[in-house]
């Protein structure tokens, strides 16, 4: 198991060492990688499990930003299934660290999805259908707080409605205010 992680941390004395002896795959990200997407497509068909954080970088909001579609586009390259993650209350925790209390950070674990093929003809299109269906998936086991540009997508209207029970309720940190 390793993860995609930017290439600004290797400027990082503490991260750097970590993402090396995980064997980590350093990204570009202001560019199409392909050296770091090659090899992360190897790192798939070999069995590996990688971690990829869709939108590129974090949300400051900590709601949903749009996603890059190059998750996309490496689940179609690797021919491999997506296992949607969801994690939320990561937003707060520095602040509880600080003082002195336990974070409260949630991670829920969706079930594997196997995308559509990408087309030729509409390879743009089939590329950011997919993205949208990934991010969707992942919005559907978030509070709707966190839902951010996701928010009225019809593919998360659709994945919610079993989660609209009132038994079925997520727990939402107290200290989240969206714009954070």
């Amino acid at each position: 198991m390793t993860a995609l992680v930017a290439d600004k941390y290797r400027r990082s004395l503490l991260t750097r060492p970590l993402v090396n002896a995980l064997d980590g795959i350093w990204l570009h990200r202001e560019e199409a990688d392909i050296h770091a997407l090659r090899e992360a497509r190897n790192f798939l068909q070999k069995g590996g499990l990688l971690g990829v954080a869709p939108e590129g970088t974090r949300s400051h909001s900590g709601a949903l930003t749009p996603a890059k579609t190059g998750i996309a586009y490496l689940a179609d390259k690797a021919d491999v299934d997506v296992i949607p993650i969801a994690i939320y209350g990561t937003e707060t925790a520095m602040h509880q660290l600080l003082r002195l209390h336990r974070p409260k950070i949630f991670i829920q674990f969706g079930e594997p999805v196997h995308l559509p093929p990408l087309t030729r003809a509409n390879r743009e299109n089939d590329l950011q259908r997919n993205t949208d269906e990934i991010m969707c998936r992942i919005a559907a086991m978030l509070p709707p707080v966190y839902h951010g540009v996701y928010r009225d997508h019809p593919m998360l209207l659709e994945l919610a409605k079993p989660l609209a029970k009132p038994e079925m309720a997520l727990p939402v940190p107290s200290e989240f205010s969206p714009g954070r």
